[in-house]
């Protein structure tokens, strides 16, 4: 009986750690929260945080989805890192109040599991124009044929609604949460993420076949990072063109004005920000060349005496540039014609200001040689000399008095040669006016 006991004690000492690990080990879901477009940066983020969750030992990945939509091709990109990822990935819309619009319901069909809080909704997939209408018959059906047939895929492969899938493209079909369960569209029902994690402890995935175990885990919750914000800010159609309105204008009062440094140093950099947002977003010829055309019209008012008409154009043609320009993005990439409009008057109210003063300055007499600093100010230095409007001349005080270095004088005139000053000390007032340099 000894010998038992102690046996007894010893397979108790070896197994109670082990379970005790086994009850007190926590699972852990990585929360990625994604209430944006979906564009190449905010892609860039979602996969990223997909990756993430699968090389830091992640039970499950969620997407806490709130999204108009966006460009197919980085839809595309989110799909095909959820299903190549080796844990489940949950999309949950959410909180209340969200939607799964457009490429949002993609991103939804292609999880493991769908669920959506109460008061969401999902659906609308139906290709559009950028300006929001019907695509002409020929191109909207192969563009309706093809998004319809990925999305019943994505929906038939994870045992839901293959006809909804069909719907949502074809017909702009849009569920509530309550409908979308009600139909097989979604999996899920629930009002938090914790919630969600409980009561599908023990679920059952398709077609991967993950059965999850997540109840009660610990969840850490994750965000853009500050500078994504900022490369998404940059990459809003309305913000690229303001700045290339800006690297344009700077450009141009750095060329008016030589040796100004600022307004070119901002130009400079803002044109650079405006391409690469123009490098991320799919982009129209027809929109480019039109920009570039305007920034011609408005530089060659300042060259061609046009009345105006060069102005008119170069405005013209902006506002037709900025609305044409992000055209194959769809209307979640489009510039708005108030701020287009905007814009364009800016850029014309200065171009005709420039304009207006290069002509006067053309047409005002040429001021050249020394009588043109008669009535000028300027400082005796040593040796006789005067600086004057920042040149040094030899001067003679018109009185015949000695000048001293310091002495504040007004030119009174210019002698024979045109190579010496005469000049006068100020007057005490005309001092205490002009103190010394």
């Amino acid at each position: 009986m000894k010998i038992a006991l102690v046996l007894g004690f010893l397979v108790a000492a070896l197994v109670a750690p082990n379970v005790a690990t086994a009850q007190t080990e926590t699972p852990r879901v990585l929360a990625v929260h994604f209430d944006n477009d979906v564009n190449p940066v905010t892609a860039d983020y979602v996969i990223g945080e997909i990756e993430r969750a699968n090389d830091d030992g992640y039970d499950a990945v969620a997407i806490l989805l709130d999204t108009p939509g966006g460009l197919l091709e980085s839809m595309r990109k989110i799909v095909q890192a959820q299903l190549a990822s080796e844990i489940p990935v949950i999309v949950y819309v959410s909180p209340d109040g969200a939607r799964a619009a457009s490429a949002g319901v993609w991103i939804g069909q292609a999880a493991d599991l769908l669920a959506m809080a109460p008061q969401t909704n999902i659906g609308s997939s139906t290709p559009i124009t950028s300006s929001g209408e019907d695509i002409g018959d020929d191109l909207r059906n192969k563009a309706v044929n093809d998004a319809a047939a990925s999305l019943r895929a994505l929906a038939q492969s994870h045992g839901r609604n293959v006809q909804w899938a069909d719907d949502a493209v074809r017909k702009a079909s849009n569920l509530t949460a309550d409908e979308a369960l009600e139909q097989n569209v979604i999996d899920w029902i629930a009002a938090s993420l914790p919630e969600l994690l409980q009561q599908t402890d023990g679920y059952e995935t398709k077609p991967k076949g993950f059965t999850l175990r997540l109840a009660g885990a610990q969840i850490d919750e994750v965000e853009m990072s500050g500078w994504k914000k900022i490369l998404d800010t940059i990459i809003d159609p309305n913000v690229i063109t303001l700045l290339l309105s800006i690297g344009v204008l700077g450009i141009l009062v750095e060329l008016y004005n030589p040796g100004l440094v600022f307004p070119g140093a901002v130009g400079g950099i803002s044109l650079i920000l405006a391409l690469f947002g123009l490098s991320v977003l799919p982009v129209s010829l027809a929109g480019i060349l039109l920009m570039i055309l305007a920034a011609g019209f408005f530089v060659a008012e300042a060259f061609v005496p046009s009345a105006g008409a060069l102005t008119l154009a170069g405005a013209v043609s902006f506002v037709l540039g900025s609305l044409l320009l992000f055209d194959p993005a769809g209307p979640a990439y489009q510039v708005s014609w108030q701020v287009a409009i905007a814009i364009a008057g800016t850029m014309a109210l200065l171009s005709a200001v420039v304009g207006t003063k290069v002509v006067r300055l053309r047409r005002a007499p040429v001021a050249a040689g020394a009588h043109t600093l008669v009535g000028s100010h300027g400082v005796v230095r040593s040796g006789g000399l005067v600086f004057v409007n920042g040149e040094l001349w030899r001067a003679h005080e018109s009185g015949g008095r000695r000048l001293l270095p310091g002495d504040e004088v007004t030119v009174e005139g210019v002698d024979e040669t045109g190579l010496e000053l005469s000049v006068r000390p100020l007057e005490p007032t005309a001092a205490a006016e002009h103190p010394r340099a």
